[in-house]
């Protein structure tokens, strides 16, 4: 695109920074206004719009406050209120929840879950934070050194990582090996005989281990085990050592 294109486009896209970028000297009010006074709009337009963002974001009471009157979690409600002003097509979030605590960044993605599917508006983020992903996006492109290196499903990308950033980044979320410290300190010291048990879905709900444990003699000693969800869909893995007689092991395998 030429510049004044790109300018074009740029008037449907939304952005919600990580560090909120509110102008200090502005309330609450002006500050949301401020994407809609700079393309000309009337004033009755943008208190009509004003009004429906400050319910939307749940921020009527603080309409007239300044950015140092409102936690972190407010200002970025109110950041996300001035990207929807201009209705985009597309909301940019650079890092948007990283400067907040656990509990605000859960009501900030859930108020972007709401955008999305209330208002089918695309949100691209961009982030380090695996839990982020996991609980609000549908599609994943992991970056390295400025290239793209892996693409997919949310779920797949989980579940089946393939490039070594994109295990580590997983690792972080869904341990896919047996930590080594449990290695070291195993009481039976067959290491040949730890196997990784990988559930997705339904699947997490059978009734594996018990079933292998009433079928086979042996014995099944469980390690490590971690789950997770990824948009409603249960993914997880489990470490078990199988201790026996080995053509009994090959059988419940």
């Amino acid at each position: 695109m030429d510049a004044r294109t790109l300018r074009q486009q740029r008037a449907h896209i939304g952005m919600i920074f990580q560090h909120f970028n509110l102008l200090q000297s502005k309330t609450v009010s002006e500050n949301i206004e401020m994407p809609l006074k700079l393309l000309g709009q009337s004033k009755i337009e943008r208190q009509n719009r004003l009004n429906e963002l400050l319910d939307f974001i749940d921020l009527q009471h603080k309409k007239d406050a300044y950015p140092d009157e409102l936690s972190g979690g407010q200002k970025q409600r109110v950041g996300i209120a001035r990207a929807l002003a201009n209705h985009p097509k597309i909301l940019l979030c650079d890092e948007a929840t990283s400067a907040l605590d656990p509990q605000t960044t859960q009501s900030v993605l859930a108020l972007l879950k709401k955008i999305n599917q209330e208002q089918g508006i695309t949100i691209v983020m961009v982030t380090h934070e695996m839990d982020v992903i996991e609980s609000v996006c549908d599609y994943v492109a992991v970056m390295e050194a400025g290239k793209v290196i892996e693409t997919g499903t949310t779920l797949d990308i989980f579940s089946r990582p393939q490039h070594p950033t994109t295990k580590t980044f997983i690792q972080t979320v869904l341990q896919q090996q047996l930590p080594i410290n449990i290695l070291n300190n195993l009481e039976h010291q067959h290491h040949n005989s730890i196997y990784s048990l990988q559930f997705l879905g339904t699947s997490a709900q059978e009734t594996v281990v018990q079933a292998v444990i009433k079928q086979f003699d042996l014995s099944l000693n469980i390690l490590f085990a971690n789950m997770t969800e990824i948009n409603g869909t249960v993914i997880g893995q489990m470490f078990v050592q199988l201790l026996g007689d080995e053509t009994i092991i090959q059988q419940a395998i």
